[in-house]
């Protein structure tokens, strides 16, 4: 049989230049995201028709797309309680609450471009694939993967999970996150501020797991002790520490300076690349390419996971004696169960990258390899020899990409992990209602959806190459997830409307024996404490409304059929695209 269609142009500066987009007549879940980064990709939109969304060339040869909504939910609220995602998100308050933010329906409508790209990359190399379906329910999931791994792991947290964790407030009433990587950095700020010694000894391990365990219960007098001083000692004594601080930030100010730069970034240059080998399976559409990738905690391993699930063969690049967070308990037989969930399935080299010889290695095996991947701290590729310009001299068709926190847009700004980027950029305020004061989710909702950005711009980068044979350097980073995540409170701030969300918003209801999660702007006219929470879920649907129960343990979803185990026992959310 011959190979499926694929559309050809003369020149290409972006990866969907020449293809028609065809929305469908009903948008669905999802689809907005889907649209606005198919359109910045190059696809011209030519109006609704039919069901599903597809994209397409001048001489047809298509795919399509769905979005739906999964087993039990009806919307992005529903969803949020099926998945555990209210779960994780309200443990700092110690009871579930939903995120105001459309955060599963934002990550399900970046997989479905994933899986657009992925499959006309698919075609282009002749395989028949011809559409694509991803359920947010999937996508909820994927978000909360590692903390399900944690939750089935064979071993408890090594932090307590307890309400509590920062932002903390300053005298004047700024308030203000704080990161630092260093327990030394960490006590000195708060000997600077004069914190009791015991509250600085047993505040850093709660400090220091949050980002594993979405809360951080750590002493009261920390707090107590950020109340005692101004903002502008707080910032001096976390500049003679070594540690960072940033003042929260509305989405009215991230609106003001935001430049409408896309979430990523291709970069082409001229190369010479032509396909080869035979079509990829419909399943694995990226069947026979090999990513190299050297990163640390979620961002850049998640996308390189992301790009092993559609069918890469993905080298992790560890130092010496190995990646250090294998060891990070929970384990399943021996391994994190946290590691596993983004790693898990990866060939593995070890290399020291401070070491000439072993960086002669790592370029030779760039010069072989599709996709280079890392996260490493800005300026650090470049200073060891290992930036674009350095790995494309040997391999002029890599596709280089580089997950950053902040992608060179924002100048002053501080550390680029998950919560900084959070504070700064007003998700504290976009994922919260109006009743709540404004915080940054302790959830790694910016290093997750980065990461799925990630692959989202290396996949760009690769249909990119084989539409052009150029190279391809692609950028993206957590600023660039926070403004996809905050786009439609940000634009409600730009109209001069409140870009919070009502009083109560997504807020789960109490039964007698659990909670339960009624769609966005439905009522339970009734006192639901009075009822058990499957009386409550009967109640409505004799009424006509889809209530769904509040997942607050993780470990009530480990025996559903959509998880399975791995080779080490550990929990693991399958691959969130179905293609045909």
């Amino acid at each position: 049989m011959a190979p499926p269609a694929t559309p050809a142009i003369g020149q290409t500066s972006r990866p969907l230049d020449g293809l028609r987009l065809e929305a469908p007549a009903l948008p669905g879940p999802a689809d907005a995201v889907v649209t606005d980064h198919l359109r910045l990709l190059g696809a011209e939109e030519s109006g609704p028709s039919g069901e599903h969304m597809s994209l397409a060339g001048p001489g047809g040869g298509g795919i399509t797309a769905q979005v739906t909504w999964g087993e039990q939910a009806v919307d992005e609220a529903t969803v949020q309680a099926a998945t555990g995602i209210m779960a994780v998100h309200g443990r700092r308050e110690g009871s579930p609450r939903g995120l105001a933010a459309d955060y599963a329906t934002t990550a399900a409508g970046v997989l479905t471009v994933q899986g657009l790209l992925a499959g006309l990359l698919a075609r282009a190399n002749g395989s028949q694939v011809g559409s694509v379906e991803v359920s947010v329910e999937r996508a909820g999931l994927l978000a909360v993967s590692q903390y399900l791994a944690a939750a089935g792991a064979e071993e408890a947290e090594a932090a307590q999970v307890a309400p509590g964790g920062p932002p903390f407030t300053s005298a004047d009433g700024i308030v203000f996150e704080l990161e630092t990587l260093d327990a030394g950095a960490w006590a000195a700020f708060w000997r600077a501020l004069g914190a009791p010694t015991d509250a600085v000894r047993r505040g850093w391990r709660p400090f220091q797991f949050r980002y594993a365990t979405a809360c951080a219960p750590f002493p009261q007098a920390l707090h107590d002790s950020a109340r005692g001083h101004r903002w502008e000692r707080v910032r001096e004594a976390a500049l003679s520490a070594g540690t960072e601080v940033c003042a929260l930030h509305t989405l009215t100010e991230r609106a003001a300076e935001y430049d409408g730069a896309p979430p990523w970034r291709l970069t082409a240059h001229e190369a010479a690349y032509v396909g080869s080998g035979g079509p990829p399976p419909v399943d694995a559409p990226l069947a026979g390419l090999t990513v190299l990738e050297a990163g640390r905690r979620i961002q850049a391993p998640l996308a390189a996971h992301l790009l092993g699930l559609l069918g890469a063969d993905v080298v992790r690049i560890e130092p010496p004696g190995g990646d250090p967070l294998r060891g990070m308990p929970p384990a399943c037989s021996g391994v994190s169960a946290r590691w596993l969930a983004l790693n898990r399935g990866k060939k593995a080299v070890e290399v020291d990258i401070k070491s000439a010889a072993d960086r002669k290695r790592l370029r030779a095996m760039a010069a072989d390899a599709d996709v280079f991947l890392h996260n490493w701290a800005p300026g650090k590729a470049a200073a060891l020899g290992l930036d674009h310009e350095d790995l494309s001299a040997d391999n002029p068709a890599l596709v280089y990409a580089y997950t950053s926190g902040w992608a060179d847009r924002l100048p002053g700004a501080p550390m680029g992990t998950d919560f900084m980027v959070q504070a700064r950029t007003g998700v504290g305020e976009a994922v919260r209602p109006e009743d709540e004061p404004p915080a940054p989710s302790l959830m790694t909702l910016l290093d997750v959806l980065g990461g799925l950005l990630g692959t989202e711009a290396v996949l760009a980068g690769l249909l990119l190459r084989r539409r052009t044979g150029a190279g391809v350097r692609v950028d993206s980073s957590l600023l660039g997830a926070a403004d996809v995540l905050t786009a439609p409170a940000r634009s409600r701030a730009v109209q001069g409307l409140d870009p919070r969300r009502p009083a109560g918003f997504r807020r789960p209801v109490p039964t007698a024996d659990g909670w339960i999660a009624l769609p966005d702007h439905a009522a339970l006219p009734h006192d639901g404490r009075r009822l058990s929470t499957a009386q409550a879920l009967r109640w409505l649907r004799e009424r006509g409304t889809a209530g769904v129960p509040v997942v607050t343990d993780l470990a009530d979803l480990l025996s559903s059929a959509s998880l399975t185990r791995d080779a080490h026992g550990s929990p693991a959310v399958p691959a969130p695209w179905r293609f045909a």
